[in-house]
């Protein structure tokens, strides 16, 4: 009998004691336990009951009503993919409290009832168990909360009573104090490993990547995405000591993870301020990277940059999808990260190396005083692009048109025709636009490599221009001034918002909120909107009048001067008559073959009634969610702002099912399995889009 080395039982312990954790993992072929669906963010689901032959005779199976959606309009939203485990369902309301319920029958289980949410939006929960603990993690404002899985009470021996402060360890010198644990967080062993959204002004917060023990809340590691003195990447940041003067840098989208291997994929945000980087000169890593970290320590392990000195806020908008891949008679594993531009990076998931080869490609230098954009920037050869690059006088429409001529003029004198445009004091227009091409809700991949992508081509412009608070002598502003300063760059200089209503109007605000309320908001926040807590209180009070429009004429000290010459005019979706002014389509479902790098089809994505009755087909819609991908042969996804869910079939992009939602489902569904009958479910949100806020979750199952 031969003896075992007690130095090889050492090194073998770590994975023996993983598989034993991952015995007590649900039976993720029937539940879906993680945000898109598991730890690799595929989107991807081996059920297939419900498949091409008969997804027709999907029937409502449940709603529930989650409660807490705006009465008055469009203000709130769910952009929750909700999970499933043994047969129990998690999920956010609209006013952003974890819930629990039923899956087979929608009947609640439990709801919290938590006072730190601070107003924030939510894109799910995380679940994890030692196979005896069961808990459910779920980020809301500044807060980590971890809650019983079984009740939704707080659990008071993680961090402080049952929370953390993700606020803590991140701060600098003139910090506004706001991050928003928008997504989900990743799991590793006993790991929470954690990032969040924090201000695009100067004023934000450190974008550092940390981790957390999932039993006590305490941190265990911190990779610092703006370096420090002595740290990798130091030298790409002029002048000296960017943690003391620059925030952002933050992986606010979601992360990927490979617990074979133990590699975490972390995307990273834009520093901030997103549109001018004179105070920031160089490349700027590790903003607008995907990064490869030891899970269990956060050892950079390999980056790619994918934007060098990001002033278009061109940052990755999405969980990476990790696939194996065949390239060249090889098995690839591989890392692939969809983005605004259009473009998939796929990697060599272990070293980083990329798939397809990828050009250091020039672009304009021109730009605003002070600025020095970066001389080139990585363009893939391949996947081929699944958006258009450019937007010229030959790309307006031709239907619909009545002022063509003066649109022209207008783009004449404009910015436009490449992705990388140093934006001035001319109109420039990004295409596509600053959200993508792909965004948040990301991409599908199934088991063949085929990448399934949702994406939206909306031409958007802006421009940058001094603020206003260096135009004051006596460093007072009043409330129009102040306005233009804080808040014109969302909601337009003339408070209507912009052309989609996804950034909402102000107009008649004082028929709706009082000057406690808009006070309220500015400190809290709420929804997509950050807190302007950092604001003096006779700053936010003027504000409030002007909005209000009870001007009276006060003015309010400046609390703070920006060391950026220049802020920007907004994200200006280009509507002309109530739609794009560009040809369709203007929303799109793209099959991409990863092992290839070739485009399979590409169909459009929700249409416009109207026009359609007009004899004109279908043109796609701007659209905000993710699809999902199963073993039935289909891609469900909602998206669209026509309020609709739909069935393609996977390998032609035929549409087999539609159905139209109680409000638009700005998020990815989820499918799952119990008592041996296939699901699929939405969150119906609304409120994006110029469409109606909802409470709601629909699933579906077969007749």
């Amino acid at each position: 009998m031969h003896r075992i080395p007690s130095s090889l039982i050492l090194r073998m312990l770590p994975g023996f004691l993983y598989f034993l954790a991952c015995q007590h993992l649900p039976d993720t072929k029937q539940d879906w336990p993680e945000y898109h669906g598991n730890g690799q963010r595929t989107h991807y689901s081996e059920l297939r009951q419900i498949n091409r032959s008969n997804v027709s005779r999907l029937r409502i199976a449940w709603e529930y009503a989650s409660g807490g959606a705006d009465s008055t309009g469009s203000r709130s939203q769910i952009q929750c993919n909700p999970i499933v485990v043994d047969g129990i369902l998690y999920g956010v309301s609209a006013d952003i409290q974890a819930f629990a319920i039923d899956a087979a029958s929608g009947r609640p289980l439990w709801k919290s009832n938590l006072d730190s949410t601070e107003g924030t939006l939510s894109r799910g929960v995380t679940y994890w168990t030692d196979g005896e603990q069961k808990r459910i993690f779920f980020g809301a404002g500044r807060w980590l909360h971890a809650l019983e899985a079984a009740t939704g009470k707080l659990i008071p021996s993680f961090g402080m009573n049952g929370r953390i402060d993700l606020r803590d360890g991140i701060e600098r010198p003139g910090a506004d104090g706001y991050i928003s644990s928008n997504t989900p967080n990743t799991l590793y062993k006993d790991l929470i490993i954690v990032g969040g959204r924090v201000s695009e002004s100067t004023t934000a917060l450190l974008g550092d990547i940390r981790s957390y023990n999932a039993r006590t809340g305490k941190l265990v590691w911190t990779f610092k995405t703006i370096p420090e003195s002595g740290q990798s990447g130091y030298d790409t940041w002029n002048p000296a000591n960017p943690r003391s003067r620059i925030g952002g840098a933050n992986s606010w989208m979601g992360m990927a993870i490979d617990r074979e291997l133990g590699i975490v994929y972390v995307p990273t945000g834009s520093a901030a301020f997103d549109f001018w980087g004179g105070n920031r000169l160089g490349n700027n890593l590790y903003a607008n990277c995907l990064l490869a970290l030891d899970a269990a320590t956060g050892r950079l392990l390999w980056h790619y940059q994918l934007v060098q000195h990001d002033i278009w806020d061109r940052d990755p908008p999405t969980t990476p999808n990790l696939v194996t891949i065949n390239r060249n008679g090889k098995r690839v594993k591989a890392v692939a990260l969809v983005t605004k531009q259009g473009y998939t990076f796929v990697f060599d998931r272990v070293t980083g190396k990329p798939v397809f080869p990828i050009k250091d490609v020039h672009f304009p230098q021109d730009a605003m005083a002070g600025e020095q954009p970066a001389p080139t920037q990585p363009v893939p050869v391949l996947p081929q692009p699944f958006t258009r690059q450019q937007f010229t006088a030959a790309d307006f429409r031709t239907f619909l048109m009545n002022d063509r001529d003066s649109l022209e003029r207008l783009l004449a004198d404009s910015r436009t025709g490449s992705p990388y445009i140093p934006i001035t004091d001319k109109m420039t227009v990004f295409f596509p636009g600053t959200d993508g091409g792909a965004q948040w809700g990301g991409a599908a991949v199934d088991p063949a490599g085929i990448l399934y992508v949702p994406a939206k081509e909306v031409p958007v412009f802006t421009t940058l221009k001094p603020p206003a608070n260096q135009e004051s002598p006596k460093g007072s502003l009043g409330g129009q001034k102040l306005f233009s300063v804080y808040c014109a760059s969302c909601h337009g200089e003339d408070r209507k918002g912009n052309h989609d209503g996804s950034l909402p109007s102000l107009i008649d605000l004082d028929k709706k909120m009082t000057a406690s309320g808009v006070n309220q908001l500015l400190v809290s926040g709420r929804g997509m909107m950050p807190p302007f807590g950092h604001l003096s209180p006779a700053e936010r009070q003027v504000i409030a009048d002007y909005v209000l429009m009870k001007e009276t004429g006060a003015v309010a000290k400046i609390s703070r001067k920006s060391e950026v010459p220049y802020q920007n005019t907004g994200y200006n979706r280009w509507y002309h008559e109530g739609y794009p002014v560009n040809s369709p389509p203007w929303g799109t479902l793209t099959a991409i073959d990863l092992n290839s790098g070739q485009r399979r089809w590409q169909v459009p994505l929700g249409e416009y009634e109207k026009l359609s009755l007009q004899g004109i087909p279908p043109t796609g819609t701007d659209n905000y969610g993710g699809p999902v991908a199963t073993a039935g042969g289909l891609i469900f996804i909602a998206a669209t702002s026509d309020e609709k869910i739909r069935a393609f079939d996977k390998d032609t992009g035929t549409l087999l099912w539609e159905y139209t939602l109680p409000a638009a489902g700005y998020a990815t569904p989820s499918t799952y399995m119990v008592n041996g009958r296939q699901y699929v479910v939405i969150a119906c949100g609304g409120g994006k889009l110029n469409t109606k806020s909802g409470d709601k979750y629909v699933a579906f199952t077969l007749d």
